[in-house]
């Protein structure tokens, strides 16, 4: 992919979380990566989304190093740079701290899946990473959290549940490129809403029947799936 390509991306996936109201303040960040050259352009930190512009965001490799731009990256460009380099099918990360998915983390629990709504997107519950010990918090702490989250898809499918909380910190979705990512980390938000109020009507419900998940997760994913047009599937 062009560089300029991805930035504009990168840019507009950063711009969409604003827009779906998943971000606050200067909190939360976009990437994405152009796997065939080893590069990752993210938002740089603390910079105004309505300020931003594709030249100030900041491009580098996939150790987390700044090769290109004036501006200091976002905190979190370590922990994309983990999952980059662990999950190799996807191309974009969001990270927010949107209310109800980062109250789940918060609470120290996964967000489980009480029906097809969540099954459309997710196939199975969104899990959460075990806390970090003091050692890893004192030393690379952004780094430290991609390593925490890939040990948690160690036995799950990144491209089939394509998002994870951080204990007492907040979510992060992914998808193949930058606005899918950012389309996750809505849908995300939408599935830790009605989990929120599921519980909340009956703190017994549920959750969804395998066969149910199966059938709505596979008709919009995966070799058989039938949902929208052949052209562009939505």
């Amino acid at each position: 992919m062009l560089l300029a390509n991805l930035r504009e991306q990168v840019l507009e996936a950063n711009l969409d979380l604003v827009r779906k109201g998943l971000v606050f303040s200067t909190f939360g960040n976009a990437s994405g990566v152009a796997h065939g050259e080893g590069l990752i352009v993210i938002k740089p930190s603390g910079v105004p989304y309505e300020e931003m512009k594709p030249e100030q965001l900041v491009v580098a490799n996939l150790e987390g190093q700044v090769v290109e731009g004036n501006l200091r990256p976002s905190s979190d460009l370590p922990t994309h740079a983990a999952l980059y380099r662990a999950f190799p099918s996807i191309g974009g990360i969001a990270h927010t701290h949107s209310e109800y998915a980062t109250a789940w983390a918060q609470a120290r629990l996964p967000i489980p899946c009480f029906g097809t709504t969540h099954a459309d997107y997710f196939h199975g519950p969104i899990p959460l990473t075990e806390l970090m010990s003091d050692e890893e918090i004192n030393g690379e702490y952004e780094a430290n959290t991609g390593v925490a989250i890939t040990r948690v898809f160690q036995t799950i499918d990144p491209v089939r549940v394509p998002a994870v909380l951080v204990p007492h910190h907040g979510p992060f979705a992914w998808g193949p490129d930058p606005l899918k990512a950012a389309e996750t980390a809505w849908m995300l938000e939408l599935v830790a809403r009605l989990a929120y109020l599921t519980v909340g009507l009956n703190a017994n419900a549920s959750f969804l029947g395998k066969t149910l998940h199966d059938r709505h997760f596979l008709r919009k994913h995966g070799k058989n799936a039938y949902y929208g047009q052949a052209s562009a599937k939505e």
